[in-house]
């Protein structure tokens, strides 16, 4: 084999496009033997069939052919994908991403450094669960690494970002080196599967993971590093760009299956939802339901099968009553509704004059202000303890209802519990957001760059607003906008947990208590209402004490996510088109 490629050399290689005829000329080239066996690596979730391997389109149109359910095959450096597509045009697609590629002459290593976790290889079965839960939440194909290639024959590197104050994983990134797995003769390698937590704090994970397997693949040897991102990831794209990445002519197949299928349908009937009635219009389509958009921006849509009909504003439809859905609205009634159930409320009144608002204050020390009709956290002022800050909060509140009410203040964690067709179907912790400390940039500075990647996360649905809120809650942890925070200090800088003003979700579906799901089922059944998040504090979802605080008629189910909120919501609606078991 030919020793690493000059830049002159790299340069002259990098506008042609990867073909057999050009693999099999660069073996000859280099003395190599002719490989006569195309090459496929299994990746976990499915193989890499490196299309210039193959020696005519009917045999890796066969091979694309042969994926098992549940799996994704991605054929990487198809030079004529009209000639693959025509041995099948009913089952393969042309995958609409993009190939870019950095040639490592090209490289500049990182001016800034990121601190706060640490990258490591995925080894053991606890690695591999982590890394698959984060890839769930990103809506990918997880890994199972008994498929595994081997990697002495050719298989893939996981890396992993690791938090090194909690241990979690926060980010992953698959490699594999060309040169392992079909002696490619221009010392190449790529990059897959990239991911980061959406809810991760930590800045730089994803630019971090691509320089680490960067500089890993140039320590072995190697010239370059591609990788397919699709051609509307603008915010992947904008980072790739800023490493040096550019376009590579070649193209991609994949056989259209359950897993991708938006990619071969093109838009859909969901295109301008947001991601809440989008996650539902989705599952209908897949079921054959007819769908209509009434209002995109609303999140408006009918749905009908057969003689059925069910128009719904996400993931509040037909089914839920007027009289349910003013009961939800109205927290005061929804307080009256539960406590008469039976089950665990705060104390609660009206906002009056300020000595009732002050003997209320002095008999629970610390309260809570909200508006009586009002939703996604707006107006809501949460443990104050001076009159002065009650009698603020409530002028606040009544900016978005005239109606304002004081709760008691408990302790403890923040959990949403859904509940479809009075079945507990996800539950999960709602966290503040925070914003972590770099030692560099002011509080100000780190809550705009955690705004922004919430809301990139959830499609501009979640970001923290820097209104008087925002700010009591950074006094109170003892900084200022412009304080510079000690690197690794974390600043809560909102005391509500709503996702809309940029808090994060932790599912504990899977542990949630059954005092707890028992309540949450008796709480929709006094409500009557078929589909509701129900909001309480808890000291932990694994206990059984709670104190209701509200519930949301109207509940975003795209939040939950890999639980089944889409599913089962579609089943209460259309309970016919429930896939066969």
């Amino acid at each position: 084999m030919k020793p690493l490629a000059t830049a002159y050399s790299q340069r002259l290689l990098r506008g042609q496009t990867p073909s057999y005829e050009r693999l099999q000329a660069r073996f000859a080239e280099d003395g190599s033997p002719l490989d006569a066996l195309p090459v496929a690596v299994h990746c976990g979730w499915g193989r890499l069939l490196i299309g210039h391997t193959f020696p005519n389109p009917a045999s890796l149109a066969n091979e694309l052919l042969n994926e098992q359910p549940g799996e994704r095959d991605i054929a990487l450096y198809v030079a004529a994908p009209q000639q693959v597509l025509a041995q099948s045009p009913q089952q393969l697609f042309l995958d609409p991403s993009d190939t870019l590629r950095l040639w490592f002459t090209d490289y500049r290593p990182a001016t800034r450094v990121f601190r706060g976790f640490r990258i490591r290889r995925a080894q053991s079965e606890a690695d591999w669960s982590a890394i698959n839960t984060l890839y769930q939440a990103r809506s990918m194909l997880p890994i199972d690494p008994a498929l595994l290639t081997a990697r002495h024959q050719g298989g893939p590197v996981y890396w992993m970002a690791e938090d090194e104050d909690s241990g979690a994983v926060i980010g992953s990134v698959m490699g594999l080196n060309h040169h392992t797995a079909f002696h490619d003769p221009e010392n190449g390698s790529s990059l897959w599967c990239l991911a980061v937590d959406p809810q991760c704090s930590r800045p730089g994970v994803g630019e971090v993971l691509v320089r680490h397997l960067i500089e890993h693949f140039m320590s072995r040897g190697l010239s370059y590093l591609d990788l397919s991102v699709l051609h509307d990831n603008a915010q992947a794209k904008s980072l790739y760009a800023k490493l040096g990445f550019r376009t590579l002519s070649t193209f991609a197949i994949k056989r259209k299956n359950g897993i991708n299928q938006p990619l071969f349908l093109g838009p859909g009937p969901e295109a301008g939802l947001n991601p809440y009635a989008r996650i539902l219009v989705e599952e209908a389509y897949k079921r054959g339901i007819d769908v209509q958009i009434d209002d995109a921006a609303a999140g408006l849509f009918t749905l009908s099968q057969g003689g059925r009909r069910i128009r719904c504003r996400e993931s509040l439809s037909d089914l839920t009553s007027a009289i349910s859905m003013s009961l939800c609205q109205d927290k005061r009634l929804t307080h009256s509704i539960l406590s008469n159930a039976g089950l665990n409320m705060p104390a609660q009144q009206l906002a009056g004059t300020a000595d009732d608002n002050l003997a209320f204050l002095e008999c629970h020390s610390r309260v809570v202000v909200k508006p009586v009709d009002g939703e996604q956290g707006n107006g809501v002022a949460v443990d104050l303890d001076s009159i002065e800050q009650v009698q603020q909060a409530i002028e606040a509140a009544r900016a978005f209802d005239s109606r304002v009410l004081l709760e008691s203040f408990h302790e403890g964690l923040d959990l949403r519990i859904v509940v479809i067709g009075f079945d507990v179907v996800a539950a999960a912790i709602r966290r503040p957001a925070q914003v972590m400390g770099d030692g560099l940039h002011s509080v100000h500075q780190l809550i705009e760059a955690q705004s922004r990647r919430r809301q990139a996360a959830t499609e501009g649905e979640s970001r923290i607003p820097l209104d008087a809120e925002t700010l009591r809650s950074v006094r109170a942890a003892g900084y200022e906008y412009e304080s510079i925070v000690p690197a690794g200090q974390l600043v809560a800088v909102r005391r509500t947990a709503n996702l809309h003003t940029g808090g994060c979700l932790e599912d504990v579906t899977d542990i949630l208590h059954p005092v707890l799901a028992a309540a949450a089922v008796r709480a929709a059944r006094a409500l009557d209402i078929p589909v509701v998040g129900l909001d309480l504090m808890v000291p932990a979802a694994d206990q059984p004490e709670y104190v209701f605080i509200e519930a949301n008629e109207r509940a975003g189910l795209a939040n939950h996510e890999p639980q089944p909120t889409a599913e089962r919501f579609i089943d209460l609606l259309f309970p016919h088109s429930q896939p066969a078991p």
